[in-house]
């Protein structure tokens, strides 16, 4: 399978996983720039979460700040505040990484950076 096909088949199971928890997916593939961010949520009508999917080749997934280095955070917090700014939100935001392993399993680290 090449890596687009793993691409989107994580971010199905982010997005699956999100909506079990009662979120609202607001975005997937949020471009702005050179920057994109693979899934927007809403969470309670209170709280806006941007989250980075990685695909892990290997069970064992590391550490998580390993997973995104800081330019990507970087040009993802630039993303997620033309997002903030287009929509006006007033209210708590979140960064996650969510992590899916070979099998279809996944680890999120909630307020990842």
């Amino acid at each position: 399978m090449d890596r687009k096909t793993k691409g989107i088949q994580g971010e199905a199971i982010a997005k699956s996983y999100y909506e079990k928890q009662g979120c609202e997916i607001l975005e997937s593939n949020y471009r702005y720039k050179r920057s994109e961010i693979d899934l927007i949520v809403l969470q309670n009508e209170s709280l806006l979460i941007f989250i980075e999917v990685k695909n892990r080749s290997r069970k064992d997934f590391g550490e998580p700040e390993t997973f995104v280095s800081e330019a990507q955070q970087n040009r993802i917090k630039e993303a997620a505040e033309d997002y903030i700014f287009g929509i006006n939100w007033k209210k708590d935001i979140r960064f996650d990484i969510v992590c899916v392993d070979p099998d279809g399993n996944i680890e999120v680290f909630q307020d990842a950076f």
